[in-house]
């Protein structure tokens, strides 16, 4: 599976779905992931904070283009997104209880295999729908 840093680096052929502010908000979120795995001593809890609360936002956004388009995956695609932030808020908080090891094996295991699979499944349809709306 590719590491953050590899996902950046393959962005454009790999990642990018032709929507400039998803576009954005993966390669932003891909960072974010870069700057957590990267962190180390108590700056990590600080920097998976940052991706927290990044990825909150990143998904009330696709949400809403969902709901706003009328997307007939949104149920699906929703729980999807609610069981990473579950998963995410409970890493966030051990990791700010200062027992960060498990939420950093996640961060480097886990998230990056379910971005990929996420962004060039579930995203990739999301931006074929909103280009047919458009």
């Amino acid at each position: 599976m590719p590491t953050p840093q590899e996902m950046l680096e393959r962005f454009q052929d790999s990642y990018a779905l032709g929507d400039e502010a998803i576009d954005h908000t993966h390669r932003e979120f891909l960072e974010l992931c870069l700057a957590a795995a990267n962190a180390t001593g108590p700056e990590f809890a600080d920097a998976f904070k940052a991706l927290f609360e990044h990825t909150s936002h990143h998904f009330a956004d696709e949400e809403a283009k969902m709901q706003a388009s009328g997307y007939p995956a949104f149920g699906e695609h929703r729980a999807n997104h609610q069981r990473i932030l579950g998963d995410m808020d409970r890493f966030c908080q051990r990791a700010a209880a200062g027992r960060a090891q498990m939420a950093r094996a996640w961060l480097n295991d886990s998230l990056p295999a379910w971005f990929d699979l996420h962004a060039k499944t579930m995203d990739s349809a999301l931006v074929v729908h909103l280009r047919q709306q458009s």
